[in-house]
């Protein structure tokens, strides 16, 4: 595959502009479609406004939270996608739903602002609310409710550990409103479990590097246990100086799996390689600061052919982890630190 064999390295500035590209696709309502003209989910659209709250652009990023406090249904859910504010696909995603825990407190984070975060509690805590509703007996929150009620079978493990992230999120915003949730702790705490012990709750998506560094991701798979789970599946999906596949068996590098695998390893204590993978995957990106979502080799054709906003958001995020240049830096790093911290604690107290 032929790209520069030198890329610029990222800065403060490089990082702003790719926040900028989110808001140039952000509608006048507050909605982050995937790019121009297409549709928008509420997961991406809380992706969007924390690329748009780390680049700075906090009015932007409260517009699009706000777009989901409007659409918000009653009982605390969304609808998978959305076009022009109407409803596209009525199926609801658990994972799409709990997003906004991690998104409002990586918002409160870097601003600062417990009036804002006042403002949208209610919001999450809806959310929150319902995708606990959903967890099984075993500790899985089934994936999604299709269009007529109808809850899907099985969990699906990058879904389930993304979740678990959100829970632990809307925990460390409810504490700073003064508020306990034990039945969230609980429900984080069984969920956690059913990833790192009960395969059989999962449909097998092993194909696809999701489910393969997503566990990390999620903080559920932690310490040395998470740097093994990434070392034993490195060379099925990482390609040498290009990036990370999206699918084990197709020739495919995507920007946001690389991105988010650069905030797993940074969340493992692997920072040299997620340097690495980071400054790779850099050939994705445009000149005026959005990334392609992917690329084919070894013909490097972009594929699909669009700057989609996901993908630019994952790599705002990975910056500002590899960067630190906001306060909400090590949000994807925290439970990694916090069990780390609690080892060391209970090795101190035994010596």
């Amino acid at each position: 595959m032929q790209r520069p064999d030198v890329t610029p390295p990222p800065t403060a500035a490089s990082v702003r502009d790719t926040a900028a590209s989110i808001a140039a696709v952000q509608l006048a309502d507050g909605c982050i479609p995937w790019f121009p003209g297409a549709h928008a989910d509420p997961w991406n659209i809380v992706e969007g406004a924390m690329a748009l709250t780390a680049g700075g652009l906090v009015d932007e990023a409260r517009r699009a939270f706000r777009w989901l406090a409007r659409h918000q249904r009653r009982n605390g859910s969304w609808y998978s996608y959305y076009r022009d504010g109407a409803v596209e696909d009525p199926t609801v995603d658990a994972n799409f739903c709990a997003y906004i825990g991690t998104g409002l407190w990586h918002h409160t984070l870097i601003t600062d602002d417990d009036a804002f975060l006042a403002e949208m509690w209610p919001v999450v805590q809806r959310a929150v609310d319902y995708v606990v509703a959903q967890q099984g007996a075993g500790g899985e929150i089934p994936w999604a409710r299709d269009r007529w009620g109808h809850q899907a079978r099985r969990a699906l493990l990058t879904s389930s550990s993304s979740i678990h992230l959100s829970l632990h999120c809307a925990v460390a915003a409810a504490e700073r409103m003064g508020l306990d949730r034990p039945d969230w702790v609980s429900a984080a705490a069984a969920l956690a479990h059913a990833v790192a012990h009960r395969p059989e709750c999962f449909e097998r998506k092993d194909r696809w590097s999701m489910d393969w560094y997503y566990p990390v991701l999620g903080g559920v798979v932690l310490g040395a246990a998470g740097r093994v789970r990434i070392a034993e599946r490195w060379d099925t999906f990482v390609v040498e100086g290009l990036g990370v596949r999206c699918v084990a068996d197709r020739p495919w590098i995507t920007s946001a799996e690389t991105c988010e695998l650069v905030l797993a390893l940074d969340a493992a204590d692997r920072v040299d390689d997620a340097w690495e993978l980071f400054r790779w995957v850099q050939y994705l990106r445009d000149g005026a600061g959005g990334y392609w979502t992917g690329a084919v080799f070894p013909d490097g054709e972009h594929f699909p052919a669009e700057q989609s906003t996901w993908s630019a958001a994952a790599a705002v995020l990975a910056a500002d982890a590899l960067m630190e240049l906001t306060p909400a830096s090590g949000l994807f790093r925290a439970l990694h630190v916090a069990a780390e911290n609690e080892f060391l604690d209970a090795v101190a107290d035994s010596a």
